[in-house]
């Protein structure tokens, strides 16, 4: 890296990182006490549950003594050229003669627990047991990052010691975060009111551990007031905002109030035009009166309809305690209000709701805050989240590029006011509206806590947050944090304020960060989510990319747990940098379980020519899905015989599985029933298929259709896969079993072969629970509409028929379901016009590559052999492909046995592998001084 001085600022050019990362923007001094893992790169390092990352070991920095007093003021440039070596991307240049990191600023104290930290950097408050009331990815990344952090300042990543609460579901999925934590706690199962959003039982958690602090990451309790009210009521710190600033920002309805009276616009809504009465000498933080609070919501369905036709459709029916995709529908007219808003009040009970006005082409960008206990609030740079579906972010960046530096400087200027207004603590996030054409915003929400894309601001703002909030929550000020101070070029280690308002440096983004979320949803279904176990999960990390997952290969999800198991982050100099970095770590991704995830389709959208040009907005996926737009599938016919060769070789191992243990019972069954050919039939793409796959020896399949064969050779992995060879290529493919399907993988690709479906049997897609019918019990519906709701993964999902009929009840509502339970049973009323799918007429390709097994005499004897040997165990093709086949298996053998060259070539054969053998023994034996001769 070099840096260049231009005006009187300071910029850094990044190069080529051969794997490394690089503290761009900031002084030499970053992490002086480096373990093994970079402090503000956690996730890429050290944030991978199943120890998948992207690391790149480093050993402790020095403290060169003749650096103690070297100057920190470069904006002056001083120490410029030194400075440019000691930045270089390799890592090389900055190592002193052992090795180790040189550092401008070296630490030249010590700190071994947390109560000498607080001592030493001003704090107030001694943490150091910490209960997460949170699971999944929430509680791993928490853990990693704090213990990154402890490892720096206490030389001991268990300083800060962590208690999680744990499901029974959680422990029959084995999640990554609890073997990550100190201590857990056994706590009421089912859905999150009984255990992670109860605040009740995470107050009576505390008190028994006996920790000093709960931390609740995103979701669950993180947004309820009352865990801190509680938490501080009984002498316990909450990491997070007071329950005053929390009630006031975090929730959406009274955050729009504040916004309004801070004059940051607004989109039209139920509560267009409350406003508080503000003093801006009063220091007092700002508090919404209930009486006004209730003005901007709306009770009942009637009210929402009367509100939501006063602003025009098409409008959001939002709950103001939602979040991540729960409690929010989008309403197009009238006649859809009512059910959508019941779907809002049925995933958030109890919650207020309010009606916002749809703003269509907008990007939806977010500004990142921190604020400590002494009325300094910061904002670090900001991202943009405009890739959701149900809206619910998939794809997230920093900075947000798309806003001009004008407009987005007001935007965290009006981000930071909001907090101060209401005398805001530890981290949160505005999110904004932006209208690229027009280049205005209008304020949409707060959210009183760590977003899960908080680490795209960790890798361009080089902080790490969860510990940023955890000095924060010690009592430390803003200027007291190593990564604060490191931000704006400051002495890192040093004890003089900051002033933020108008600081001597202005800080800068370092670079573009491109985050996807994995989740366990099925693109081809609109993201439907679905839970499971998890069979492989391999991510191959490469330059500059790294990812953290909740779960690890054996593990898996459950009905209760959010969809969202994983994170992929990618760095880059710029934004096309970045995202080509990531899709080629995508593309590597391998990830196998029950059920389906988002890689495939990730893939396809950041290959589409919208993205890539920036040209995107939040209803950008959402079209892509109403078009059925879908990622890149198979070749069609190399599907078809990789699922019947799935397909047909289970069908005939389980038929000899059968027959060998009812002998192993004393028990002789028909001979017939130990076959090794099966009919298999499925339908691809509205096709039917029609294929007979016969086994005709250990690793080799004979497969015919409509009067065409193919022999393919395929070896059973120890995985449960199949590697098959065909026309010259090899293919490594997985199938699942599903109620209704089968899914192939190939590589990345995935197709779904689908069985023979009875429309009269109504089905659960996932396993969840059955909310209630939209229509009486022998109701009649047509082919298209809703006939009940369930619950899967905390979100709401219609089910629909498929024909016209009349539906019967089989569930009760409240039904725990699983996937593939029948949920109700469809009397067609013409059973003649279900639509049959269409019977393939065509035939297999045939190879034109030419044999692996070799043509030379010698070969094709040895391979005849194998055939008719195979035939003699019993691997005969049935008729009327047997007597030819053998027929021309014999004549074949017989020529190779009247040519006269057959034992002179297999004599040379041989002749080859003594000699490679004698090579061998001559040199094993020299090793040992041996005199061969």
């Amino acid at each position: 890296m070099s840096k260049e001085k231009k005006s009187g600022e300071v910029s850094f050019l990044l190069g080529d990182t051969n794997g490394d990362e690089v503290e761009e923007g900031t002084s030499p001094e970053d992490d002086p006490q480096s373990g093994p893992l970079e402090d503000h790169h956690e996730e890429r390092h050290d944030s991978v549950p199943s120890m998948i990352s992207a690391s790149s070991s480093r050993e402790d920095s020095s403290q060169e003594p003749k650096l103690k007093n070297q100057p920190s003021d470069f904006s002056h440039g001083k120490q410029i050229g030194h400075r440019s070596n000691i930045h270089s991307m390799s890592g090389a240049s900055n190592l002193d003669s052992r090795g180790r990191r040189m550092s401008y600023h070296p630490k030249d104290f010590s700190v071994a627990t947390p109560e000498e930290f607080v001592k030493r950097f001003g704090g107030k408050s001694v943490i150091n047991k910490v209960l997460i009331a949170n699971n999944g990815i929430a509680a791993v990344k928490c853990m990693r990052s704090v213990r990154r952090w402890a490892y720096e300042m206490f030389r001991n990543e268990r300083a800060i010691r962590f208690v999680v609460m744990v499901t029974p579901e959680d422990l029959k999925a084995n999640a990554e975060y609890i073997r990550l934590a100190d201590q857990y706690v056994p706590v009421q199962g089912g859905t999150n009111n009984n255990n992670y959003a109860n605040v009740e039982l995470i107050l009576d958690i505390a008190k028994r551990t006996q920790v000093q602090a709960v931390w609740a990451g995103w979701g669950h309790a993180s947004e309820n007031p009352k865990l801190p009210e509680l938490l501080h009521k009984n002498g316990i710190i909450f990491i997070g905002p007071p329950e005053g600033a929390m009630w006031a920002l975090g929730d959406k309805i009274a955050s729009s109030i504040v916004a309004q009276t801070a004059g940051v616009p607004t989109m039209p809504w139920s509560g267009s035009g409350l406003t508080l009465k503000y003093n801006k000498e009063d220091n007092k933080p700002l508090s919404v009166p209930s009486d006004l609070y209730r003005k901007g919501c709306v009770e009942d369905v009637d009210e929402g309809l009367k509100s939501a036709n006063k602003i025009g459709f098409p409008v959001m029916i939002k709950a103001s305690e939602g979040g991540g995709g729960k409690g929010i529908r989008k309403a197009e007219n009238a006649d859809d209000f009512p059910n959508l808003f019941r779907q809002v009040q049925a995933e958030v009970p109890g919650s207020p709701i309010f009606i916002m006005k749809l703003a269509t082409h907008a990007r939806h960008l977010e500004v990142q805050i921190l604020a400590d206990n002494y009325g300094n609030a910061i904002s670090l740079f900001g991202r943009d989240c405009s890739i959701q579906r149900r809206h619910q972010k998939i794809i997230e960046e920093a900075p947000a590029s798309v806003a001009t530096s004008v407009v987005f400087d007001k935007m965290e200027q009006a981000a930071v006011t909001l907090a101060k207004m209401v005398c805001y603590v530890s981290a949160g996030t505005v999110e904004y509206l932006y209208n690229e054409e027009t280049e205005t915003f209008h304020f949409l929400e707060l959210n009183p806590r760590l977003q899960v894309e908080h680490p795209c601001t960790e890798m361009v703002a080089d902080i790490n947050l969860p510990a940023a909030q955890l000095q924060i929550a010690m009592g430390l000020p803003l200027y007291r944090l190593k990564d604060i101070r490191q931000l704006y070029d400051v002495d890192t280690w040093g004890d003089t304020p900051i002033d933020f308002s108008n600081p001597s440096m202005h800080p800068r983004p370092r670079g573009h960060v491109i985050a996807a979320r994995i989740t366990s949803e099925n693109p081809d279904e609109g993201f439907k989510p679905s839970s499971g176990t998890v069979q492989e999960l391999n991510f191959r990390s490469s330059k500059n990319v790294w990812g953290y997952f909740s779960v690890a290969a054996t593990g898996g999800l459950h009905e209760y747990a959010d969809s969202q198991f994983g994170h992929c982050f990618s760095w880059g100099e710029d934004r096309e940098d970045a995202r080509e970095n990531l899709v080629v770590a995508l593309k590597e991704l391998s990830i196998r379980g029950d059920f389906r995830t988002t890689v495939e389709y990730l893939i396809k959208l950041f290959e589409t020519e919208e993205y890539q040009n920036n040209k995107i907005t939040t209803g950008w996926l959402d079209k892509l899905i109403s078009e059925n737009v879908q990622a890149e599938k198979p070749d069609v016919m190399l599907g078809v015989i990789s699922g019947a060769l799935h397909i047909g070789d289970y069908q005939i191992q389980d038929c000899f599985q059968t027959f060998q243990a009812s002998l192993e019972r004393g028990q002789i069954l028909p001979a017939n029933s130990l076959k090794n050919h099966v009919d298999v039939e499925f339908i691809s793409e509205g096709i039917k298929y029609n294929v007979k796959v016969v086994k005709t020896g250990p690793n080799n399949y004979f497969i015919c259709m409509n009067g065409s064969i193919l022999e393919v050779e395929a070896h059973r992995l120890s995985d449960g896969g199949l590697l098959i060879s065909f026309d010259g290529a090899s293919y490594t493919t997985y199938m699942k079993d599903q109620v209704s399907s089968y899914r192939i993988t190939i590589g990345n690709k995935t197709c779904v072969l689908h069985k023979e479906n009875d429309p009269t049997k109504l089905r659960s897609p996932s396993a969840g629970k059955l909310l209630n019918y939209m229509i009486d019990d022998g109701g009649h519906v047509f082919a298209g509409d809703v006939y009940a709701e369930i619950e899967v993964m905390k979100m709401v999902m219609e089910l629909r028929v498929t024909e016209n009929g009349c539906v019967h009840y089989v569930k009760r509502p409240g039904a725990v379901l699983d996937g593939g339970s029948v949920v109700a049973h469809l009397d067609l009323d013409d059973p003649s016009r279900v639509q049959q799918a269409q019977s393939f007429t065509g035939t297999l390709p045939q190879p034109q590559a030419p044999p692996t097994h070799g043509e030379k005499l010698h070969q094709l004897f040895q391979s005849t052999r194998a055939e008719l040997e195979n035939i003699l165990a019993g691997y005969s093709l049935p008729e009327p492909y047997f007597r030819p086949k053998l027929q021309e298996s014999i004549e074949r053998l017989m020529k190779c046995l009247r040519d006269p060259a057959l034992p002179l070539l297999e004599l040379q054969v041989y002749n080859y592998i003594c000699a490679a053998f004698k090579s061998f023994l001559i040199s094993a034996l020299s090793q040992s001084n041996i005199n061969f001769y």
